[in-house]
């Protein structure tokens, strides 16, 4: 990395001034913020289980990455289901949600796996990603379906019920009391009129960016420091994986810089394995799977073997410092710890450390 990029050198809270995506200019704010760039992969297999760990470990990071295609028990009732409930807890935290859908195929039908379905991604994930072997007019489709959704929900309905006895000066001047005639029935009782129930609706716009909201104790809260992010939603281009024999090409790497540069109100960046800022006005997130820490007590930035599937690991040192990516996303090093949170955060204070290396 001896050409060095000018965002290699920049605090993330200057990023966040000059982020073109509103959804990165948020989430450099909160690593700022919360002194972490560490994502949570929680490949667990039940939804009791994801929203206990997103709650345990919830403080010390800043994307929560999700498979909710591996969750079983995931309940996908729009109001109060395990997405709604997901929220509520980045909310309360203070992380992004990500789902992991790697999306690839025809433009019309990632748009209809991206915004309806089950599981009705683009409503609970602040962030998604695609593999664009479909090509890049499938980037073009998502980014059409996400604009046409939050042009749908950026104004609510507000209902308004009043409930009163009506005064003279609400009636017709021929209803009033009928200027000396009989205000009588034809049976002789004297009519009246005891109450008028008034039902008024409009479309306002929302005052809040979270959707759903339920009445469990906790939903209301609001991590402190920053406000709620923005409605938009982002996407990651899989430039790069860590497996061992990726398949994946310079070429087709380089397909996904084009492709992230020129739809740069939707797509935040990359997952990749080094940083892929090199025009002088790029400004991509990097988030990099496959990081790994020695057991504690072991050298910090020593080898680390893989998972004998494939999976190669690097340390957050060698990823952010040397490689430059902006966050290590870390999955079973932390959920297989015998105390995940306490795990979290020896990965967050790793890999913040090895942010600052780099500053310097």
């Amino acid at each position: 990395m001896s050409d060095r990029h000018p965002t290699l050198l920049q605090p993330y809270s200057e990023r966040a001034k000059t982020a073109t995506h509103p959804l990165s200019r948020y989430l450099f704010r909160l690593m700022d913020l919360k002194a972490s760039n560490l994502c949570l992969s929680a490949d667990v297999t039940t939804a009791r289980e994801l929203l206990a760990l997103a709650d345990r470990v919830g403080p010390s990071i800043v994307v929560l990455k999700t498979h909710y295609d591996l969750i079983s028990g995931w309940d996908y009732n729009p109001q109060t289901g395990t997405g709604v409930k997901l929220a509520a807890l980045a909310r309360k935290h203070g992380f992004l949600i990500f789902e992991d859908r790697k999306f690839v195929d025809i433009g019309k039908t990632v748009q209809m796996q991206y915004t309806a379905g089950t599981a009705r991604i683009i409503e609970w994930a602040h962030i998604t990603n695609a593999n664009i072997d479909a090509g890049k007019d499938m980037v073009r489709a998502m980014a059409e379906a996400a604009a046409n959704w939050k042009a749908r929900i950026h104004y609510e309905v507000k209902t308004s019920v009043s409930v009163g006895t009506p005064v003279a000066g609400q009636f017709d001047d021929g209803e009033e009391q009928n200027n000396g005639g009989s205000d009588r029935d034809s049976d002789g009782r004297k009519g009246s009129i005891v109450s008028i129930t008034t039902v008024t609706q409009s479309f306002e716009p929302a005052d809040s960016p979270r959707l759903a909201k339920t009445n469990e104790h906790g939903d209301e809260l609001v991590f402190p420091g920053i406000e709620e992010p923005p409605m938009d939603r982002g996407l990651l281009l899989l430039a790069q994986m860590s497996s061992k024999g990726c398949l994946m090409t310079k070429d087709y790497t380089q397909a996904c810089v084009e492709a992230a540069r020129e739809h740069k109100d939707f797509v935040m960046g990359y997952v990749a394995q080094e940083a892929l800022n090199s025009a002088p006005d790029d400004n991509f997130i990097h988030m990099t799977p496959g990081c790994k820490l020695p057991p504690p007590g072991e050298e910090e930035n020593g080898h680390v073997e893989g998972d004998g599937l494939g999976q190669q690991y690097n340390t957050p040192a060698k990823l952010i410092t040397l490689l430059g990516t902006d966050i290590v996303i870390v999955g079973r090093g932390i959920i297989q710890a015998a105390d995940p949170p306490t795990e979290a955060e020896r990965y967050r204070r790793k890999a913040w450390k090895a942010y600052l290396a780099r500053l310097s």
